[in-house]
């Protein structure tokens, strides 16, 4: 596998479940680098896009819904995947639905194996290995080691 030449820009969403608000949707990743790994909606920022518009995009084509992004970002990571051929710089970003009653679809059944949404505690225990059938996509690991205040209020229903 020939390695990238570039750093390349990931955007993963933390979008908050209106049902659990203190849980975010994930999904298990298929037919690229991580597959089998739980990983945020997201992807790679485009041309002139801003990170806010890369982060609606995404979670449009991915999970068939219309979000509101923060305009402040909650953190980001370097994301080095030697055994890939990859290196990437993932801005996370914070969104909630617009229509409260939306319900997420699996929009590309090819790249994930559905939505469910998790608690901070409960992706601390995937990444502790106390979850025996998920692992973390790398990002999300990064994330998870370095617990982001901006996050955790996020996820806590505090104003950022």
């Amino acid at each position: 596998m020939a390695a990238q030449v570039n750093v390349r820009v990931g955007v993963g969403v933390l979008v908050k479940d209106p049902n659990a608000p203190s849980k975010v949707f994930a999904g298990k990743r298929k037919g690229s680098h991580g597959a089998g790994t739980l990983a945020l909606p997201g992807g790679h920022l485009e041309m002139y896009e801003s990170w806010e518009q890369c982060a609606a995009r995404e979670v449009k084509e991915e999970m068939g819904v219309d979000v509101r992004v923060l305009r402040s970002f909650g953190h980001v990571t370097n994301d080095p995947m030697q055994s890939d051929g990859k290196h990437y710089i993932t801005i996370f970003m914070l969104a909630e639905f617009l229509d409260s009653n939306a319900t997420p679809t699996n929009c590309e059944p090819n790249k994930c194996d559905g939505w469910d949404s998790y608690s901070w505690q409960e992706l601390q225990r995937i990444y502790d290995g106390n979850v025996s059938e998920l692992t973390l996509f790398g990002p999300l690991c990064h994330l998870i080691e370095e617990r982001p205040e901006k996050v955790l209020l996020f996820l806590n229903g505090e104003n950022i």
